[in-house]
């Protein structure tokens, strides 16, 4: 189904000098409406979203309030003396236009935001006040049938956020991208998306059938039959599947040999804590903090650092058996910079982010910030098991600055008298070729390893995963990247501290089975794929896993390793691909 913009194209319209003061005021009042309203639907997504994710609609008023976006729309009304209309779709377009035409996904991803803000304030002035109802092919949201796929040029936040789920199942777009607001509150709603199609807006219609497979991130048009029948026999076997795996939640993951492999959970919001234990998550193995800061104006302080951390910590350990210890949460600290939304904050932003002042180089150039969230997280660790995790260390000297850092925080607490554990761990993220080689030297500083595939595989093969025109070039299974995790497993085994995989490859059973037999013992993923990873690891021996791993580090093609992975995987425990196979396709 298209999704309408009801938003006409604003023609100027000039107005009497002294009309600008009554115009003025239809300005503010537009910004009043659009600010109670944006505050009603953060009231509705709180419930819906969990308190952190639904901070998105307090960023938009906080843009709202920003004199640097507002004072000009003014001074166009009162210099050039044009309707209030007119004022808006010239400096927000002016805005839109400048973001969507940078290369840099920093900006393009946040064009959404600002059309958002755009359309809300040009319906208040245009239609007396109030949102226009969201039109899709013509028709009411109330008068749609149920189970439509939207398909738009773009969404806003607001929009993604109001759709009747008990009839909208998902939603496409052609621009947009996975860091974007949108992107975000679809994840945080369970909401299948495809976003950046490019070109889908030119090929459906209204009413045409279409397949949204969320998890290959593609949009089949016009399906044939058999093409129908297969992905109706894969939502049949998936039900099955997910019957089953439901009830073996609190089942352990222990391979058929008798070895515990831990299954833990990857978050952006405290509130996700909960699908993580409902799933069968043993705990949180990564917690992404930059969402504190995305989603607010200013930067976070302190106390939201720490009311974030406590509400994870309460969730973890709230119906935990009696007597049992207390769940672990591992922090992340902040990985800012780069593709994240410090670049479009920058006066001059980076020609290339990623080889630049990210993460760990991010936080050491503002120690203030930095030390803010280090004291919350140093105050949580009173609260239950917390850990501290490092991203992107490149040296031993970073590594070490770190937790010097920490130790000046620990002692400005002991001297105030806050608690804290001062035993708390200290770990890092290997997610560069330097961490991975010098492994064995930053064993003996770290508490712990979390090898984070996601950016090991683009720095090692030195290829942006968000780029189109070398997408395919980016293969987990290349040997260069298995033999870098295979080299950082053995420096945690040989020293003895923890060693987990906290990367979107660790969901996947194939390479799951690969981790395992390199030596990794905890594996931290999304969710929704922690029930069928415990069922693949109660299915499998250790010694399946270093035959299937032993057999892939001889190889010397990614395409071969692939092939091998997957071939043994599912010879091991086909019921897990049968019944897994629709599995993110349904978005379910």
């Amino acid at each position: 189904m298209i999704l309408e913009d009801n938003l006409r194209k604003v023609s100027r319209r000039p107005i009497e000098p002294t009309q600008a003061t009554a115009e003025l005021a239809r300005f503010d009042a537009s910004i009043k409406a659009s600010i109670e309203e944006i505050t009603s639907v953060h009231k509705r997504a709180e419930q819906e979203m969990g308190e952190e994710a639904a901070k998105i609609f307090l960023f938009h008023v906080g843009m709202l309030r920003d004199r640097a976006l507002i004072l000009p729309i003014r001074k166009l009304i009162e210099v050039e003396h044009v309707a209030a209309e007119y004022a808006v779709s010239q400096v927000f377009g002016q805005l839109i236009q400048k973001f969507r035409s940078n290369p840099d996904p920093v900006f393009s991803t946040k064009v959404n935001d600002i059309e958002d803000l755009a359309k809300r304030l040009l319906r208040h002035l245009m239609e007396g006040g109030g949102s226009a109802p969201l039109r899709i092919a013509g028709e009411l949201m109330d008068d749609l049938p149920v189970g439509i796929i939207i398909v738009a040029e773009d969404l806003t936040p607001s929009q993604t956020a109001e759709f009747d789920r008990t009839k909208v199942v998902g939603f496409a777009t052609d621009l947009g991208g996975k860091t974007s607001h949108t992107a975000i509150v679809a994840k945080a709603l369970n909401i299948p998306a495809v976003v950046g199609c490019q070109y889908l807006m030119q090929n459906v219609a209204d009413w045409t059938p279409v397949i949204l497979d969320a998890d290959a991130g593609i949009v089949v048009i016009n399906p044939s039959a058999d093409v129908l029948a297969e992905y109706q026999q894969k939502m049949e076997a998936r039900q099955r599947f997910v019957k089953v795996l439901s009830s073996e939640a609190t089942t352990p993951s222990i391979t058929a040999d008798g070895e515990a492999v831990h299954i833990l959970g990857n978050i952006e919001f405290p509130d996700e804590t909960q699908a993580v234990l409902d799933n069968g998550g043993e705990g949180i193995g990564l917690y992404r903090t930059e969402f504190l800061y995305l989603t607010s104006k200013v930067t976070p302080t302190e106390e939201s650092h720490f009311a974030s951390y406590k509400r994870c910590i309460e969730l973890l350990n709230a119906k935990k058996p009696l007597g049992a210890p207390d769940r672990e949460l591992v922090i992340r600290t902040v990985d800012l910079g780069a593709d994240k939304y410090t670049q479009a904050m920058e006066e001059t932003p980076e020609r290339n982010p990623f080889l630049g002042c990210r993460s760990m180089r991010y936080c050491l150039r503002d120690i203030p910030m930095f030390k803010r969230q280090l004291r919350a997280i140093l105050r949580a660790s009173a609260l239950g098991t917390v850990k501290v995790m490092f991203p992107l260390i490149t040296s031993l000297a970073e590594f070490r600055h770190g937790k010097m850092l920490i130790n000046d925080v620990m002692e400005d607490l002991v001297e105030e008298g806050v608690p804290f554990d001062p035993k708390i761990k200290i770990g890092m993220m290997v997610e560069v070729p330097s961490a991975a080689i010098m492994a064995e030297s930053f064993a003996q500083d770290a508490d712990f390893f979390s090898i984070g595939t996601n950016d090991l595989v683009q720095y090692t093969l030195a290829v942006d995963r968000t780029n189109e025109r070398v997408a395919n070039m980016y293969q987990p299974t290349h040997p260069a990247v298995i033999h870098l995790i295979r080299e950082t497993a053995r420096a945690a085994n040989k020293f003895k501290i923890p060693v987990s995989c906290c990367g979107e490859t660790a969901s996947d059973p194939e390479y799951a089975m690969l981790l395992v037999g390199l030596g990794v013992r905890t594996l931290s993923v999304s969710a929704s794929s922690i029930l069928p990873l415990k069922r693949f690891v109660r299915s499998v021996t250790i010694q399946q896993c270093e035959r299937v791993a032993k057999q892939a580090l001889a190889l010397d093609s990614d395409v071969q390793i692939a092939a091998l992975l997957r071939d043994r995987a599912r010879k091991t425990v086909p019921e897990a691909f049968d019944g897994r196979s629709f599995d993110a396709r349904s978005g379910q």
